[in-house]
């Protein structure tokens, strides 16, 4: 591992370059680079996730960091990591302080690895806009994780108002495995499904976007029924035309598959870890057509997947916008005193 401290880009490309050489690194073998936009808090939990998508798509993994945006002075800190604690991939892990770090492609765009894609994963909450943050301008595909947000199920309707053909969250790759299990229940049978019921807690953005599945595919409108007492989805009932009743419900790590005149069966319905989600959505570097309907269907906005892909970088400076609502806040303040 290399350490640069309060060093520029160019000293970073060197010395990613001098790494592979002394590790015997080549470009060629690499699928994609992956950007991963994250809060110091989570740097770890991010490269662990990275490190096991890695182990299945080579690439060279960009971790940015930005902190301090109103500091004085600008400052970047690099580790460059070939081949050590996070796996066979390359790493360069970079930390911007003060107003470079609103310019990070200054540093990003000069380490991606030539003529392969792009993949930009926000790991936190990621901007309203997509188009403000040019790491995402640039990126092929791009991965969110609605639950990250202060408000999950809106952070989905915005999602949708937002889309651009690449984008995916992880909200989506989650219910892979519910999907999976609903599909497969019709392997035996072709009757028509006129019913759907999912019980979940209100906030869970997989059930929305479950119900959206649904509703895209069957051309039904799912029932939801809140429940807490469970933290995430819990069940997925469906009725059909012949009167047969199929349901799922997630018990621990299994679920539970019943069928009108069938006994039960257990299935396997695993949390899997963030790094599994991650190399899931990693494998297809194309526009994914099924979540765009399903992301559609959540929210009432068709062809979201006739979009435009190309996006068209919005300059947006958090630090100014924060300003301002201060200001807004204080004026209110002001005005309403006596």
């Amino acid at each position: 591992m290399i350490g640069l401290w309060d060093t520029t880009g160019n000293e970073v490309v060197k010395a990613l370059a001098a790494e592979r050489r002394s590790a015997g690194g080549v470009a060629s073998g690499m699928a994609l680079t992956l950007i991963v936009v994250v809060d110091e808090k989570r740097v770890r939990e991010a490269e662990a996730a990275a490190t096991i998508a890695a182990a299945a798509h080579p690439c060279r993994l960009l971790v940015v960091v930005r902190s301090e945006i109103e500091r004085d002075r600008n400052r970047l800190d690099a580790e460059i990591v070939v081949g050590g604690r996070l796996g066979p991939c390359e790493a360069v892990v970079t930390r911007m302080y003060g107003r470079l770090s609103l310019h990070a492609e200054s540093v990003v765009m000069p380490l991606l690895v030539p003529d392969v894609p792009v993949v930009t994963w926000w790991h936190g909450e990621p901007p309203a806009e997509i188009a403000t943050d040019f790491l995402g301008v640039v990126a092929d595909r791009r991965i969110t994780d609605s639950a990250q947000a202060a408000d999950p199920v809106e952070a989905l309707r915005q999602r949708a108002r937002d889309y651009a053909p690449g984008d995916t969250d992880l909200a989506w790759t989650r219910i892979t495995p519910w999907r999976t299990l609903v599909a497969g229940a019709f392997d035996t049978t072709s009757a028509q499904v006129t019913e759907a019921t999912i019980v979940a807690p209100a906030t869970d953005p997989t059930a929305a976007l479950m119900a959206g599945w649904l509703s895209s595919r069957l051309g039904i409108t799912p029932r939801r029924v809140d429940s807490n007492e469970f933290p995430r989805m819990r069940e997925v009932q469906l009725s059909c035309a012949n009167g047969d009743q199929l349901t799922l419900t997630r018990e621990d790590s299994m679920a539970v598959f019943r069928r009108t005149g069938q006994d039960d069966r257990a299935l396997p319905l695993v949390r899997r870890p963030l790094g599994d989600e991650l190399a899931e959505e990693l494998r297809r570097l194309d526009a994914d057509q099924v979540y765009a309907e399903a992301l559609g269907a959540t929210v009432g906005l068709r062809g979201l997947e006739q979009r435009p892909p190309q996006r068209v970088h919005v300059w947006k400076d958090p630090a100014t916008a924060q300003r301002a609502e201060a200001g807004v806040t204080a004026h209110v303040g002001t005005s309403g005193e006596g």
